[in-house]
Order: structure tokens, then C-alpha cells, then sequence
């Protein structure tokens, strides 16, 4: 799970175009990452005995968001944060993740299929290749077999038509939009929150070191942000049906050269 920027927020850049300015943003739980909890949370209502843990790599902040899925109903949290992590590319943060996870008994990974505010889509396959598991992507639905030893997976492609995967448990597996429903932290889910257990561990934990995972080891470096042009404003054209139509076919044809 990541912790992103609202989507209303309004980005503004640094002076000096090597980030964003983070005075004012209101963050929250990475939409997609949201579908993959609210699954899990589905999964662990059919079978019982499963437990569902929430994992995040980033600063501090991100205990919010952790917190957010243990309000709807996660058991338990792990936070990776460390100082050094800042400025991580997708590859590193997927050998963050891996690093943490190898140690944990779990049957079935779900994550969001991207994070809205770098928009890479790239740490699940990497988290995937670095276990070891097998790995299905943008899945709007899930259906794991009554032995809970291999999941089919359906997911949109061009035309209309369905692609089916069937993949053997442990997998990752990335949530489209469509997937369920995510639901809403009640009250009582929200006070249980505060007193679930939820770790927080750093690189040294973890044996790793700056210099591998860290921004010094990142394979990706990003050297400025900017913000995309202004998009030229748009035009009304005024007139009976018919004599606006001849208008914007000839405006279409001569000033944006499209027809």
C-alpha cells in the first residue's frame, strides 16, 4: 500500500524543480491500493483463521494510510521507513518491499496496479521477480479455489474481451477499478485501529544498506519535475445546427489540420 496525494490536491512544484511542495497536501491511501485491501478484507470473511496485513514503504506519514486499512478492517501493519529511502526509484522500493516480506508466511500478495502520483506501475512485477511467485496484473476479478492453492484472474483487454489467468498461491496480484467496492472505516473499526499492532522497521533491520536500495542506488533518477503546458482554451461555435457544424468541420479542417 502507498500513500499518495488526494487527487484534488493542487501540485505545485519546487523552485528549484526537484519535487513537489508538500505544505498543505492532504494525503491518503493510493485509490487502487484501496481495491486490493477491501479484496483481501473479502477474502479473509470467506476462510476463516486468515489474518490480512497492511505494508508500506515511505515516511512517517504513512502510518495514516496504514491505519485507514486496519480502520476497515486489517489485523496488523508493517512501515518501512528510513531516511535513506528518500528519493527510492520503483526498484528499490521493490527490493524494500521483497527484503520485508520474505520472512512473512502469507498465501496471496494484492496491491494496487499503479500508485496515482508517479504513475510507474512497476513495483508489483518487480516485488514478483524478487520472490520468486508468480504474478497477475490489473485484475477487475478474483476468485481463489475452495483449497486456496491457486487463483483465476480476469482482466480486461482491447475489444471488449476477457483475458482468464490462473496462477499457483503465493502470487501478487495487482487491482483494476471494478475489482469490488472498497468500504468505509466504521467508527468502532476506526478506535480498534489505534490499538492494532503495527511495526515500523529501517534499512539496518532489514540488512540493507543505503547504497543498494536507498536514492544513492536507485537505477532511476529523476532530474526535474515540471508541470504540463497549459492546454489552449476551447471554442463555442455559435450558430443554427447546421451552419455551426459547417463552421467547426471547416475549423477542424484548416486551423487544427485534423480532418
Amino acid at each position: 500500500m502507498k500513500q499518495v496525494p488526494d487527487t484534488e490536491t493542487k501540485i505545485r512544484i519546487k523552485d528549484d524543480a526537484s519535487g513537489i511542495v508538500t505544505d498543505g497536501i492532504k494525503w491518503v491511501m493510493n485509490p487502487y491500493d484501496e481495491y486490493a485491501v477491501e479484496e483481501a478484507l473479502r477474502i479473509k470473511e470467506k476462510k476463516a483463521g486468515s489474518t490480512v496485513a497492511i505494508i508500506s514503504m515511505g515516511p512517517k506519514r504513512s502510518v495514516e494510510a496504514i491505519r485507514t486499512g486496519l480502520a476497515m478492517g486489517a489485523d496488523t501493519g508493517i512501515l518501512i521507513d528510513d531516511p535513506a529511502l528518500e528519493g527510492a526509484d520503483c526498484y528499490a522500493t521493490a527490493k524494500a518491499l521483497a527484503k520485508v516480506l520474505e520472512p512473512e508466511k502469507f498465501d496471496l500478495l494484492l496491491c494496487g496496479k499503479q500508485a496515482i502520483d508517479d504513475d510507474s506501475a512497476q513495483v508489483p512485477q518487480t516485488v514478483a521477480e524478487l520472490l520468486g511467485i508468480p504474478q497477475a496484473m490489473v485484475i477487475e476479478k478474483l476468485i481463489i479455489s475452495d483449497d486456496g492453492k491457486k487463483a483465476t484472474c480476469y482482466r480486461r483487454v482491447e475489444g471488449g474481451a476477457k483475458e482468464v489467468l490462473e496462477v499457483e498461491l503465493p502470487a501478487i496480484i495487482a487491482a483494476e477499478k471494478g475489482l469490488n467496492e472498497p468500504r468505509y472505516a466504521s467508527l468502532p473499526g476506526i478506535m480498534k485501529a489505534k490499538s492494532k499492532p503495527l511495526k515500523e522497521v529501517n534499512l539496518a533491520a532489514l540488512g540493507l544498506k543505503a547504497e543498494e536500495v536507498g536514492a544513492k542506488g536507485a537505477k532511476l533518477k529523476v532530474k526535474k519535475y515540471s508541470l504540463p503546458a497549459d492546454k489552449a482554451p476551447g471554442k463555442i461555435v455559435p450558430g443554427e445546427p447546421e451552419d455551426a457544424a459547417r463552421a467547426l468541420v471547416k475549423m477542424l479542417r484548416e486551423e487544427a489540420k485534423v480532418v
